[in-house]
């Protein structure tokens, strides 16, 4: 036996023993899952929603200290008011966390009206990650998603690295777009070599048609599209329409089936879309092994997945890991937070969340492209 396996079965022997001396909990712990399962014109609830509950089914074969996980989900209708009224509903469910709020309206709700002040409850992950919602956040919001700060300065340090001396931005007159321009800006003055330049445009068709025309007069080698989930993937339409034939690259958030949808197969082709997780259709990792497996065990109908399956699995996942090592007799909000910031790094196999510098757990980003059959590829 290596020096190396002997220390991994004496660290998971340990951890057995410490598990099996903690006190046993007295009922179900509950999950719960605030989010937009109807209005948005993307899937992101449920399949958030599918992969927690993989993660859930594949826990509950071996209960944690004499207790299952049950979840909860509530449809806050894709609206700050929405999102606010479910929130006190699911309160009322005493859930020890809340995964995955998706919503620049519903996490700007959450922190104005300061309801995780008002309630014993983690938030695990959030959806956007724009800087507003982690500088400062909540002693009480975590997030395992890299925000839109990393996944902006991958892309514009991409395009230097391939060769771009000039960048384009397409960005939506909200926050996320905004602010995101902002970055932009700012990565690129830290790239030797590269000039940015942005248009701004609202959501609506004309508003997109004349303002990718604008971009189409500006000359970027590529562009960058910034904004709401359903804003970037018009905006991809709208720029080839324009006879934009440039790299295009959007943000993690937008499905590539929805791009295709809008833009066709052709215009969807060679669009690279930041990722925030490996490929969840992968096969070389020990994550991947892991969440196929329980996800193949929950929905055998399901043939591919997508990376919020693999989000919703590891929200879970991550909540149920810190639940392990809390020494509570029952779990509470606060000691669920603390064993967060104190546990160390978990390594999923090939993902790894670390919350001992900040609530924000993970800086994982890849690029996918999306290829001439319209699948996107790692």
């Amino acid at each position: 036996m290596t020096r190396r396996l002997l220390q991994t079965c004496l660290a998971a022997a340990f951890f057995t023993a410490a598990t099996a001396a903690l006190p046993a909990y007295s009922a179900d712990i509950v999950l719960g899952q605030v989010g937009p399962f109807t209005v948005i014109p993307v899937p992101d609830a449920p399949e958030i929603n599918q992969g927690i509950k993989a993660y859930m089914n594949s826990a509950n074969k071996q209960s944690l200290r004499g207790r299952s996980f049950s979840l909860f989900e509530l449809d806050d209708r894709y609206s700050s008011d929405g999102f606010a009224e479910q929130f006190a509903k699911a309160m009322e469910k005493k859930p020890i966390a809340l995964l995955s709020p998706i919503g620049s309206d519903a996490l700007k709700r959450l922190l104005d009206d300061k309801l995780l002040d008002k309630a014993d409850v983690v938030v695990m992950n959030a959806i956007p990650g724009a800087e507003s919602f982690r500088s400062p956040g909540h002693p009480r919001l975590f997030h395992i998603r890299a925000g839109d700060k990393q996944q902006i300065e991958k892309m514009v340090n991409h395009s230097r690295t391939i060769g771009m001396t000039r960048l384009s931005v397409l960005y939506q007159d909200l926050s996320i777009g905004i602010s995101g321009m902002a970055v932009a800006q700012e990565a690129a003055g830290r790239v030797a070599g590269l000039d940015v330049k942005g248009v701004k445009s609202g959501l609506d068709a004309a508003a997109l048609a004349a303002a990718a025309k604008q971009v189409a007069t500006l000359g970027g080698q590529g562009v960058l599209v910034l904004g709401a989930p359903r804003f970037m993937a018009d905006g991809v339409a709208a720029l080839r329409k324009a006879g934009v034939s440039q790299s295009l690259f959007v943000l993690s958030y937008v499905p590539a089936g929805l791009i295709v949808k809008l833009a066709g197969v052709e215009g969807a082709r060679g669009v690279g879309i930041a990722q925030t997780y490996p490929n969840p259709n992968g096969r070389t990792l020990p994550v991947h092994r892991d969440f196929q497996a329980a996800m193949k065990a929950s929905y055998p109908e399901l043939t591919q997945y997508t990376s919020f399956h693999l989000e919703g699995y590891l929200s879970a996942r991550t909540v149920a890991e810190a639940l392990k090592r809390n020494t509570e007799k029952e779990p509470t909000a606060a000691g669920l937070a603390k064993t967060l910031r104190t546990m160390g790094e978990l390594d999923f196999g090939g993902f790894r969340v670390d919350f001992s510098k900040s609530n924000v757990g993970s800086n994982f980003v890849d690029i996918g492209v999306i290829g001439s059959d319209g699948k996107l590829r790692y």
